[in-house]
Order: C-alpha cells, then sequence, then structure tokens
C-alpha cells in the first residue's frame, strides 16, 4: 500500500493525466506484475495520452496478469523501450475495451503490435491473407481476424493512419476473411467446390473500399458450372454454389466462443431476401435489365469482385457497370433516388434523430447520397467519376467542375469528421452503432479519441454541429439541385457531342444557324479550364431550354455574351451549376425577347437575383426610394447623380422583366403561375414603383444643384394616367403633373422660377442620352396641355379647374397619385381634385355624351393607318381603351356614393363596380379578361422586340416569341391571335352596351 504522502502526490498526477478515479488507478498501479514499470513518469505520460486513461491502466493489468512471468518481462521490458508499441498497445487499450478483452484471453497478440517497418504501415489484402493463414475453422478464423484488426486499430488511433486509409484496410480484411471463410467452406465440402465456379462480389463501404469496423458486409454471390470432367449440370451446380454461400455466411456471421466477425448481408442481390442466394450471370444481367429499381442500380456503384473465382466476378462487375451508368436515364431516376433518401430520414426513431451519425440529417448518409447521385448522373459521359470511394468520387466531381472546391473541400472535412467519430464509436466495444454516446463518459472517451483534449466533450459537441451543420446545408444545394434532373434527362449522346452531332442536334432542336451556335460551344466549353468544364455540363441542358422558346439562336447568343461579360467572375458558373433554378431561368430570360437580356448584358451582375428564390420578387417603393436616395446622395454632381439613379433603375426593371418571364413561362422548380391578372398586377405596381422612385431621385439631384436641402417652395409631382393608376408598362412614359406652394416666408415669384427650374433640370436629367430604356416624363394632361404652364401652384390648379375645367380633365384626374415630393401637398392636391373626378349628383347627361364624343373621336382619329383594329391592344375593339373608358364612365357616374369606385386602378374600380351591382359579374369578367390581355399583349410586345408597341409584331419570329410568353406552345400562333379577336370581341360588345348604351 502506498504510504498517504506519495498517495496524495500520486493522486494529483493522475488527475493531471486525465484519469477520472484516481483511487482505482492508484490500486491498479500498485498490482504487482506493474512493479517493474510503477514508476516509470513515461508510462504514467503514455496513459495519459490515451482516449481513456483509466480503461487504458485496466486493460494494461489484465494483459500483465495474463502473462506469464517469461512473457512478463518482455511486455514490460517492450513497453518501457519501444515508444511505438508502448503508444500502439495504450492507444488501443484506452479506445477499445472490445480489444483490451481480446488480449487478455490471447495475451501473445500483443506482439501484432511491435512491428514498426514502413511495410506496416499500408498491408493491403495479401498481408492480411499471411495473418490470417492457418486458420482453418471458425474459432481460429475470429482470432486471427481480431489480431489483425488490433495492428489498424493502433495504427488508428496512434494517427499513422488517417481515416480514408483506415477504412480502406478495413475493406481489405474483409476481403482476405471472406476468403479465408470462402476456403473452410471448400474444404468442408470438397465436392461441392469442384462442380461450381463460385465468385463472391463486395457490395456497399466494402466494395467501395470504406469499410467501418463493424459493418455488414454487403455481397452478391456467381456462380457458373464448373468446366472439365467434374462439371455439373447448371441447377446442381448452383446448389452446391448455395451450399458454399451459405457456409461461408455461417462461418463470419455466427456467434461462438470468440464472439463474431461481422454479418455477411446478401440482401442487395436481385429480388432481395426473397430471391436465390445464388445466381448465374446470365440470370443477374436478365433481372437488372427487365425488373431491377432505382437503388438496385445505385447499390451496384461499388460492386467489386473480392473471392472465390476472381475471373467470373470481374465478368459480372463489367457486365452490369453500363447498366449502371444508364440507370440516370431511366424515367424519374433523379426524383426516385431523393424520395428515397427522405424515407431513410422519415424512419429513424424521434429519440434518436439528434444522436444518428449516419442516417440522420447532417449524417454520412447525406454526403454519400449526394456524391452518388452526382456520380450516376454525370458518369454517364465522364469515366473519372467511376469510382468506389466517397471521397475518391468526390475528388473527381470537384476535378471536373461537377462541384464547387470550396464545396468538395468542406464536404471532404466533415465526411472524413463524421465517419473518424463512426469508427471510434464502433471501436470501443467493437458494435455496429451509429448514435453518439449520450453518457458524459462516453462523450468524453470519443472527444479526446479525437485529439480533443481540453474540454473534450464541449468541443465534440461543438465540432460535430458544426461539421453537420455544413454536409446538410451543401447536401440541400447539392442533391437537391435542379439541373441534375435535367442533365438526367438527356441521352447519352446529348451529354457529349462530337461536331457532327452537335450540329444534328441543334438542327432538330430548331436553330436556325447552327454553324453559329456550334462556334458559339467550342468558344464556351473548349480547353481544360474549370470554366470550360462546368460550361460542358452546363450547355447541353441549355440547348433544350434554349429550345423551348421562339429564338433558340438569340438565348445561345445572349448566353454567350453573358458568359464572356462575366467570364473572370468566380460566382457566376457556380450559381448557374448549384443554386435553384439560376439555370433555368437565365435560359428563359435569353431567349425570351430584347428587352432583358440588353438590361443584363449592361449590367451582368444581376445574373445574380436568378439563383435567389426572392431575388424576382419586386422590391417595394419605399425601400426603392431609400435605395436611389442614398445614390444620389453619395453621387458627385446632378448628372452624376441622375445616372446613379438609372443604374438603380436598369437593375430593378430587369429583375421585374425576368421575373415577369419566368412568371409567364415557368420552370421546372416553378411552373407557370395560373393567374395572368396577377402578373400584370406586379409588373404594373413594380414599374410604377420604380419609376416613382426615380423621379424622386432626379428631384433631389435637381433641388440639390442650387438649393441644397431645401427649396423655396413646397413641391410635388402627380402621376396620371397609367403611371397614377399603377398600370405602367415597359413601355409607358410616365404621365404627370408639376404643383408647387411657396412657403410662408418665400418670395411667390421666386417660388414660381425655382418651381420652373426644378422642372425644366429634371426634364433635362432625364433626357440625358443613355442606352438604358428611357424614363420620359409627359406633362400634356396638365390645364391648358401643352399651352399651359409646366407648372402651377395648388391655389392656380383650384382657380382653374372652379372655372374652366372640362369634362375630359376630370375624367384625367381620375387617375391622379401623388408620386415623388412632397407628400403632403401631394395628399391636398388629390384632395382638391376628388370632387371634380367623384363629382355629387353623378354626371348629367351632356357631360356623358361629350364623353362618348371624344372616345369616338379618338378611335376614329388615333388609330394608326393601316393598323387592324381587331389586333390594336390600345385604341382597338375590345382593347385597352374601351375597358378604361367604361370604367371610368362607372366611376364618374357613381363614384361619389361608391367608395370602392375612388381608386386610380382600373382593375380594381371593375372589381368594386361588379359588387356595388353597377355591372353584370358576367360582363365584368369579360371586361377584365380582355384589359389583361391586352396589357399582357404590350409588355410582351416591348420584352421581345426592345421597343414599345400596340399591335402584334409582323416577324415570325417574334410572334412567336409573344405566343410563348402568352402560354402558348411553338406553332399556336394562329390560336393566339383568334383567341385573342375572340377575348376583345366579346369585350367590346360589352362596352357597347355599358358605355355607348347600344
Amino acid at each position: 500500500m502506498s504510504a498517504p504522502g506519495r498517495r496524495s502526490s500520486t493522486f494529483t498526477r493522475l488527475l493531471r493525466h486525465g484519469f477520472t478515479d484516481p483511487s482505482a488507478a492508484e490500486r491498479l498501479l500498485d498490482a504487482p506484475e506493474l512493479a517493474a514499470v510503477r514508476g516509470d513518469p513515461v508510462l504514467l505520460d503514455a496513459l495519459g495520452a490515451t482516449a481513456d486513461p483509466d480503461l487504458a491502466l485496466l486493460g494494461l493489468v489484465r494483459l500483465a496478469e495474463a502473462q506469464d512471468p517469461a512473457e512478463l518481462r518482455v511486455l514490460l521490458d517492450t513497453l518501457v523501450t519501444a515508444k511505438p508499441m508502448r503508444d500502439r498497445l495504450l492507444g488501443v487499450l484506452g479506445a477499445s475495451e472490445a480489444l483490451g478483452d481480446h488480449l487478455a484471453r490471447h495475451p501473445r497478440d500483443w506482439h501484432a503490435l511491435v512491428t514498426y517497418e514502413a511495410a506496416d504501415l499500408h498491408p493491403g489484402v495479401a498481408d492480411f491473407e499471411r495473418g490470417l493463414a492457418g486458420a482453418t475453422d471458425p474459432v481460429a478464423l475470429r482470432v486471427a481476424y481480431r489480431r489483425c484488426l488490433l495492428s489498424i486499430a493502433a495504427r488508428d488511433v496512434c494517427g499513422t493512419t488517417g481515416v480514408a486509409q483506415t477504412a480502406a484496410e478495413l475493406a481489405d480484411l474483409a476481403t482476405a476473411t471472406l476468403r479465408a471463410a470462402l476456403a473452410i467452406a471448400r474444404a468442408a465440402a470438397p465436392e461441392d467446390a469442384a462442380m461450381c465456379r463460385l465468385a463472391v462480389v463486395a457490395m456497399g463501404k466494402c466494395g467501395g473500399h470504406e469499410l467501418n469496423y463493424v459493418s455488414d458486409v454487403d455481397v452478391i454471390f456467381v456462380a457458373e458450372a464448373a468446366e472439365g470432367p467434374r462439371a455439373a449440370d447448371e441447377d446442381k451446380a448452383l446448389r452446391a454454389a448455395t451450399r458454399l454461400a451459405s457456409h461461408l455466411m455461417r462461418v463470419c456471421s455466427e456467434t461462438n466462443i470468440e464472439g463474431t466477425i461481422w454479418p455477411v448481408d446478401a440482401n442487395l442481390r436481385p429480388e432481395g431476401r426473397n430471391g436465390p442466394l445464388v445466381r448465374t450471370l446470365s440470370s443477374h444481367l436478365a433481372y437488372y435489365q427487365r425488373w431491377a429499381k432505382t437503388w438496385e442500380f445505385q447499390a451496384l456503384l461499388k460492386a467489386r469482385a473480392v473471392a472465390g473465382d476472381l475471373a467470373l466476378g470481374e465478368a459480372y462487375v463489367e457486365a452490369v457497370s453500363p447498366l449502371v451508368w444508364q440507370a440516370a436515364e431511366r424515367e424519374n431516376f433523379v426524383p426516385d433516388v431523393q424520395k428515397m433518401r427522405r424515407r431513410v430520414v422519415d424512419n429513424i426513431p424521434a429519440a434518436q434523430i439528434d444522436r444518428e451519425l449516419k442516417l440522420g440529417p447532417g449524417g454520412l448518409r447525406d454526403v454519400e447520397f449526394a456524391v452518388q447521385l452526382l456520380q450516376l448522373v454525370h458518369g454517364r459521359s465522364d469515366a473519372t467519376l467511376h469510382q468506389g470511394s466517397t471521397l475518391g468520387a468526390l475528388a473527381a466531381l470537384s476535378a471536373g467542375g461537377y462541384v464547387g472546391r470550396a464545396d468538395a473541400v468542406q464536404l471532404d472535412e466533415a465526411y472524413r469528421f463524421l465517419r473518424a467519430m463512426e469508427h471510434r464509436i464502433q471501436l470501443y466495444r467493437l458494435r455496429r452503432t451509429h448514435l453518439v454516446p449520450q453518457d458524459e463518459a462516453g462523450l468524453r472517451r470519443l472527444g479526446r479519441s479525437l485529439g480533443l483534449r481540453t474540454e473534450p466533450v464541449a468541443e465534440l459537441n461543438r465540432a460535430w454541429r458544426r461539421h453537420a451543420s455544413v454536409v446538410r446545408r451543401l447536401h440541400e444545394k447539392i442533391f437537391y439541385r435542379p439541373l441534375l434532373d435535367a442533365v438526367a434527362q438527356l441521352a447519352p449522346g446529348e451529354i457529349r457531342l462530337s461536331p457532327k452531332a452537335a450540329g444534328q442536334r441543334l438542327e432538330a432542336l430548331g436553330y436556325a444557324d447552327p454553324a453559329s451556335a456550334l462556334r458559339h460551344l467550342e468558344a464556351l466549353s473548349s480547353g481544360v479550364t474549370r470554366k470550360a468544364a462546368i460550361q460542358r455540363t452546363l450547355l447541353p441542358v441549355l440547348l433544350g431550354w434554349f429550345a423551348d422558346s421562339a429564338d433558340p439562336d438569340a438565348g445561345l447568343l445572349g448566353f454567350r455574351k453573358v458568359s464572356d461579360a462575366l467570364g473572370k467572375t468566380p460566382w457566376y458558373l457556380r450559381l448557374l451549376r448549384d443554386e435553384g433554378a439560376a439555370a433555368e431561368n437565365l435560359a428563359r430570360v435569353l431567349s425570351a425577347g430584347r428587352l432583358a437580356p440588353d438590361l443584363l448584358l449592361r449590367a451582368p451582375e444581376a445574373v445574380a437575383l436568378l439563383g435567389d428564390p426572392e431575388g424576382l420578387k419586386p422590391r417595394g417603393r419605399a425601400h426603392l426610394e431609400q435605395e436611389v436616395l442614398a445614390a444620389v446622395g453619395r453621387a458627385d454632381g446632378a448628372e452624376a447623380a441622375v445616372a446613379a439613379a438609372r443604374g438603380v433603375r436598369r437593375r430593378e426593371l430587369f429583375r421585374t422583366a425576368a421575373g415577369d418571364l419566368v412568371g409567364s413561362y415557368g420552370t421546372e422548380e416553378s411552373p407557370a403561375e395560373q393567374d395572368p391578372g396577377a402578373l400584370v398586377d406586379r409588373v404594373g405596381n413594380a414599374l410604377t414603383d420604380l419609376n416613382a422612385a426615380t423621379l424622386a431621385g432626379a428631384l433631389r439631384a435637381a433641388v440639390g444643384a442650387q438649393w441644397g436641402e431645401r427649396l423655396p417652395t413646397r413641391f410635388a409631382v402627380i402621376g396620371m394616367g397609367r403611371f397614377g393608376g399603377h398600370e405602367l408598362g415597359y413601355g409607358s412614359d410616365a404621365d404627370v403633373l408639376f404643383v408647387h406652394e411657396p412657403w410662408e416666408d418665400a418670395d411667390e415669384q421666386e417660388a414660381a422660377r425655382a418651381a420652373n427650374t426644378v422642372v425644366a433640370e429634371m426634364r433635362r436629367l432625364l433626357q440625358l442620352p443613355t442606352s438604358d430604356p428611357p424614363l420620359l416624363i409627359d406633362a400634356d394632361l396638365r390645364p391648358e396641355g401643352k399651352s399651359g404652364p409646366m407648372v402651377r401652384t395648388l391655389a392656380s390648379y383650384a382657380a382653374y379647374y372652379r372655372r374652366w375645367s372640362l369634362v375630359w380633365e376630370s375624367q384625367a384626374l381620375l387617375r391622379a397619385h401623388p408620386m415623388a415630393g412632397d407628400a403632403d401637398l401631394g395628399r391636398r392636391f388629390v384632395e382638391l381634385v376628388d370632387p371634380l373626378r367623384y363629382p355629387e349628383g353623378g354626371l348629367g347627361e351632356d357631360a356623358v355624351r361629350e364623353i362618348r364624343r371624344l372616345k369616338a373621336r379618338m378611335e376614329s382619329e388615333r388609330l394608326p393607318r393601316g393598323a387592324d383594329p381587331t389586333l390594336h391592344a390600345k385604341l382597338g375593339r375590345g382593347g385597352l381603351s374601351d375597358v378604361e373608358w367604361t370604367v371610368q364612365l362607372t366611376q364618374m357616374r357613381h363614384g361619389a356614393r361608391v367608395p370602392g369606385l375612388r381608386t386610380t386602378r382600373t382593375r380594381e374600380a371593375l372589381a368594386a363596380a361588379r359588387e356595388a351591382g353597377l355591372i353584370a359579374a358576367d360582363d365584368a369578367d369579360v371586361l377584365d379578361e380582355a384589359w389583361v390581355l391586352a396589357t399582357r399583349v404590350r409588355n410582351a410586345v416591348m420584352l421581345v422586340r426592345g421597343r414599345p408597341g400596340d399591335t402584334f409584331p409582323s416577324d415570325g419570329r417574334e410572334l412567336g416569341a409573344v405566343a410563348r410568353y402568352l402560354g402558348y406552345e411553338a406553332g399556336h400562333v394562329g390560336d393566339m391571335l383568334d383567341d385573342y379577336r375572340r377575348t376583345t370581341r366579346r369585350a367590346r360588345a360589352v362596352v357597347d352596351e355599358l358605355f355607348y348604351g347600344s
């Protein structure tokens, strides 16, 4: 027994070296078997370096107790003098209770840890076969297997080998074990062995050279009748092979006095456990060609011949390989694999999901499924992806540009960490588990085994959650990548095209100039750069999406221009490959017409909007105005300020146009929206808010250039027409009125001069030459029209409207809405004009006749010469003008008593008239449908041609693009025109009744 002083000193040292039960450790150190080394500080340091010093010391005492005296002296001498052996032995004892038990039962097996030669660092199958040699029965095989496992575990816990090398060694040991087990089975039944050729094909982790310490070893058995004098018929040969295979499985799987090795699982065979254990090669192929499910081809990805007749096994792997790499062409292949992964997660017990290292969200399966799916989809045309190991395949995917380099590095690090956790958890008791321990001692041992020594439990939990979070994020990004399903749907010959095949495919897809298209493809994808590799992945899919438009050539040309503009931008191709529906959205936008591509080429960085699920949603007026005013405030001078405001407008115009096109066409990820009215309202609101913000910026620039922060007069911009109605189209002018009101202490003449100067400066700034779509402000709806002053005081407007206002001006004021400048002044202007536009008592008959006369005159005088009145969206039969004048007449007649009619928006007023019973529901529906359709036609023309127009284009491709925007399939232009005529004809009939009283 130790003296109290020494006990106290030793007790403290033991605590410092990581022992959790120093009292028990003191008693163990006092064991007589350790007397020769008890005081050696080297031993205590070595124990303190293990995952669990208490467990390591207990295992050492048990091992020492099992030695005879001579062997004990050798053990203790080696322990003190040979550091590599000491670290290996104590490292194993501190990490694995099960291997400590084995050493206690087989005390001489510690010699397996003595050798430390270079060749010992990376043993292969042949080395393990030598280690298992002489094991002629199941018990001896288990002992020899554990002895080999000792050396693998020792290299692992000492850091001599990494997690991937350890997994590969475990797979090689499993291969040697299967061969030894088959030899035992053959020796027990030599007649069966003589009748057949039997091959063992490893699947899963064993096949992929990434086995765990304890795992089912998945196999498939293939057999043929033996040739030569002992040849048997096929049925007899299969029965003999089945007996051999069954015996092999029992040798490995059954438990005896030495425990078990691991279960051999043949359930991945055709028909699973209901199918025959052994089949011929031709029977396997017949099944895979006719009946196999998607998951079975995914399982075959790692197939590798490991035992028995290797020539037959390799013939099997060679025969099924083409089927594996064709699996992605199966209908619903990608959704099926994704569904299977979700099903695995759904089946995890709720109490275990947070501890599940393998199957849970952010676990090992997330990495493996993502990698395997990418392999199967892209491996059809890229043989570098034909790899069995997860980490090897991940590296190949990164090298080929299928996965981002940073993403691949993060996934690699996370996978190695999670696999290391799994290895150490299983190594402790050599049990098949993937659950992280819950007890403090288990977490502490696990953390220390991974090198986390300061606060093992806290550090382990932080690292584990961090890596799991990375895995889950990247799994969602990669595994559910929309581009994958699109690539999978391509035929093999469409993925990597020869020039001849590419030309033929381009012609078949409808490209008008295949030669030019080929030149674009060559420029984008030739070479060995990573950029070219990613383009080769994207282009086959993009070609199909471009072809789903009226002008594929324009789409491809636009893509080349954008790619050239962003060629050195690292995020661009990653965005298209990885993020949501970005690639399909870009294809739709580039091939839909001129406006959106022109905007994008002037601001290519706006491509980033296409990858953000929220990126195509218009931003509100307050947000836009804040950004515009901030940009104006930072600018040096008025012209630079307006240029900055235009930059915001350019980007937001693209956002609106792209969102409109994607919403109209839809994508694989987001089908076309079904309500055209919602699309029209969204575009109208977005363009109105954007132009209002731009005018606010121009006003701030005009004022700041001369007056700084405060103009001598209050000033407001009132929106009129479609601007005031929040119904702007892409080609609409902004109709406005300007109103001002001098401050109480201001000189009225000076205020008037300032207001006129501001208006002139705003107009000048907005008319500066630019390549952007212009923002034209039109003030012709002001009192006295072009003859009247450009800006008036609020009092002047009041006097004019009181004395001179005509009925058409009251009608025009139905759309008046404040858009920029002094909000209070804008509100008071609206209060001023409300009695004019919503007159008490409604309209007199003279006013109604005057409105009808003006409408008839407009129809006869303003419709362009030669225009087809049945196809003119604005002034034609049942077009915008017809619907709007009908609604506006209703507003002026009844607005004073029906609050819902007091709105500047056509569709809102129409809905209110219907609600109030002023327009029949069916008639209101007809008018609404016609108005929405005519508005969409105008928007389509601007999107397609890049310039405004009120009639359908005459060019065939442009007309086809308009039809595509309106939801018609290729070749249905005639249906579009017929539907337009029919819709507007019905609307005109309603207008004749409601407006003209016919």
